[in-house]
């Protein structure tokens, strides 16, 4: 079924209406879809390298629309949200993470989680869904889901369109690796910013 899907979308990145089909499948993998919109995002900065600015902001504005609509699955609709958390195995995490911020603790561990989620191989879906089961702050929640998407997103559509199919080959082998390895850079790098404000400034 996964392979079905997989392939699927490559067709739908060919086809000639694939700038809706774009936004239509980064809107559902924010919420419940397993293939992530990257599958249609560089195939089609290849063959439209002049759009790959267009490109990349569909799939960023849909995948943060899409992001909210699970939000709001966590926040309202508790046993839908329950199930698909518990399919990805995130449920204790997520418990771990609800008890933390009601003592007061871990807003900015959920806030780096989040931004990772939205950047790395991590199922995104799951921590949409989760930020509204824990009733995390929304406006932040859409500014950093803006931020970590679009990061992603521009990344592969610009450097398809740069470098075609050896980026894209090259990604198919090793980008879950390296967008973990940049993510957890961006991370550290605004934790150490923070704390040094927070102790000096």
């Amino acid at each position: 079924m996964f392979t079905q899907l997989y392939n699927k979308c490559l067709n739908l990145a060919a086809h000639r209406n694939s700038n809706y089909f774009l936004g239509a499948i980064s809107f559902i993998e924010s919420s419940f879809f397993p293939i992530p919109p990257d599958l249609m995002i560089a195939p089609m900065a290849i063959a439209k390298k002049k759009e790959f600015i267009k490109i990349f902001l569909i799939a960023t504005v849909f995948s943060v629309l899409g992001g909210i609509f699970g939000y709001f699955i966590g926040a309202y609709f508790f046993e839908i949200a329950i199930s698909i958390v518990e399919f990805y195995n995130y449920e204790n995490k997520v418990a771990d993470i609800k008890n933390a911020l009601s003592q007061g603790d871990g807003f900015y561990t959920w806030l780096a989680i989040l931004f990772l989620a939205g950047f790395t191989p991590l199922p995104y879906k799951v921590f949409t869904i989760a930020s509204g089961l824990i009733s995390f702050n929304l406006l932040i929640f859409i500014l950093i889901s803006l931020v970590s998407r679009g990061l992603r997103f521009f990344i592969v559509s610009y450097l398809s369109s740069k470098f075609g199919d050896t980026f894209t080959n090259y990604m198919n082998r090793h980008g879950h690796k390296w967008f973990t390895i940049i993510g957890l850079i961006i991370v550290i790098i605004a934790a150490t910013i923070y704390l040094l404000r927070k102790f000096y400034g």
